[in-house]
């Protein structure tokens, strides 16, 4: 497959439609597939899709509101700078997605075989925060980058995520500099996310780590990160 097409629908089955129909008319020679997201909209589309084209692939969301129930904790939370849910992955387990602030060997230990060694565990799993169950909202050092709610008025005091950070670190760096600026960073249990999530860091026999891209611009975004928060 070369190209997925993936269209979001809430309420939109006209537009959707026109979309959908504008896709195929063009007889591309592209390998390609359409992925049609309907967030509970009940607007008639999904048995047109399957009607006239079954061979669209449809993903339903029965449930909205986490929006909502997010920006309700950032009201109820007002020293809240940023905050995010809880992860999880395609099979419903619990993705670990809030951190300790890190000491400067850890990508080492994480990134090698290292990290295998029993007696390092507990440090590891003590910076992923794995002790505790994550079935409540409590503030936390930092959060993964994959889904956060910020507050503008926050973000107008910090600014935006730091740009010298190519690849990792980013979210360390940003939920650091919120606390800096007396901005809580919040875990929020009740609003649940599925993360497909694929990390290229992952570990690696240590001449292939050592060896790799990836390896190399995390190592320069934790220097650059460090050299900053020295």
């Amino acid at each position: 497959m070369k190209l997925s097409i993936i269209i979001l629908n809430y309420k939109s089955a006209g537009l959707t439609r026109q979309c959908v129909k504008g896709i195929y008319a063009a007889k591309s020679a592209l390998d390609f597939e359409v992925i049609v997201v309907d967030n509970a909209s009940g607007d008639g589309l999904q048995p047109w899709l399957t009607e006239h084209y079954p061979h669209v692939k449809q993903i339903s969301l029965p449930n909205n509101g986490k929006l909502e129930a997010l920006l309700k904790f950032m009201d109820d939370h007002p020293q809240c700078g940023l905050a995010g849910p809880r992860l999880v992955n395609p099979d419903g387990s619990l993705q670990y997605s809030t951190y300790k602030f890190p000491s400067f060997w850890l990508p080492l230990f994480r990134r090698t075989f290292l990290g295998n060694i029993p007696a390092l565990n507990p440090w590891l799993k003590d910076y992923q925060m794995m002790a505790w169950d994550h079935k409540e909202a409590r503030a936390v050092d930092w959060l993964l980058g994959a889904c956060l709610i910020v507050r503008r008025q926050a973000v107008e005091e910090v600014g935006l995520m730091d740009e010298q950070f190519f690849l990792y670190v980013e979210d360390t760096d940003w939920c650091r500099r919120f606390w800096a600026s007396k901005w809580e960073v919040w875990y929020v249990a009740s609003v649940e996310l599925v993360h497909f999530h694929e990390r290229l860091s992952a570990q690696k026999p240590l001449l292939s780590a050592v060896f790799s891209k990836i390896t190399w611009i995390h190592i320069s975004s934790w220097f650059k990160y460090f050299q900053k928060w020295k």
